[in-house]
């Protein structure tokens, strides 16, 4: 890997320099760094938890796969020279996986044919070392904006293989499955765009009430309301090679049929 230098990432020149970086009203985000260079990583993880994120650090690529496996997480951190699992193995690896995932792409593969490589492969942006820390954040930040915002018109959307085609629309209680359209309450509805958005991922029950405490009220949660509309869901899935997999101790999680 190639090491930052002091005007490069990975060496803030003071603790103050980083936190004056703007970070432009993205909430919060769970990230994943996955960067073999150690010095560089722990600089990342350091920046990003004074902006007030929460990080989780791979030294590998099965180490990333592994945690992407288990945790929900709002975007990721990749480097490509990864060791074990090749950086671009681990990005196919995800957009097959967790669609919507956010990948910034931090390297030092620095050729056009690289660059074109990463971003058809699926990455949202692409940057290479040594670079600027400030430029790094602000890459990050607008990566995080754009995908809470769903495009103009569009809507949430799972399904490949013989599983069918679920979307979700992001503005209002609708969505369909293949052609059909769903009936929804208001709370299926939050539960379900909540489960899309985070295809292949672990939604906590903390998640989906947070998101219901946003929608109309529909009575009191109960104990075991979420477990209610977790079922009412599957049967509305039916046999569409869609499936809500209960995750012990963590949340939900939906998937899709294998190709």
């Amino acid at each position: 890997m190639t090491a930052p230098t002091d005007r490069a990432a990975g060496r803030p020149t003071s603790d103050a320099h980083a936190r004056s970086w703007p970070c432009y009203a993205c909430p919060m985000a769970h990230l994943l760094i996955a960067e073999d260079d150690e010095l560089l990583r722990d600089a990342l993880a350091a920046l990003l938890e004074q902006s007030g994120h929460s990080v989780a650090c791979a030294a590998n690529g099965a180490i990333a796969r592994e945690l992407l496996e288990s945790t929900r997480f709002d975007g990721v951190i990749l480097d490509l020279g990864l060791p074990l699992v090749d950086g671009m193995e681990v990005l196919r690896w995800i957009r097959q996986r967790l669609l919507a995932l956010p990948v910034l792409i931090l390297t030092a593969r620095d050729g056009i044919d690289d660059r074109v490589q990463g971003l058809n492969a699926g990455a949202d942006d692409y940057l290479t070392k040594p670079f600027i820390m400030a430029e790094l954040q602000a890459r990050l930040q607008s990566m995080l904006r754009r995908s809470r915002l769903p495009a103009f018109g569009g809507s949430l959307e799972i399904g490949s293989g013989s599983a069918s085609r679920l979307r979700v629309d992001p503005t209002m209680p609708r969505a369909w499955l293949d052609d059909e359209a769903l009936e929804l309450t208001q709370r299926e509805w939050a539960l379900l765009q909540l489960l899309v958005a985070n295809a292949g991922q672990v939604v906590s029950r903390e998640d989906v009430l947070n998101a219901w405490q946003a929608e109309p009220a529909e009575g009191a949660v109960g104990s075991n309301a979420l477990e209610v509309y977790v079922h009412r869901l599957r049967r509305k899935l039916g046999d569409s090679g869609l499936s809500i997999r209960n995750v012990r101790g963590l949340g939900y999680m939906l998937e899709s049929g294998t190709p």
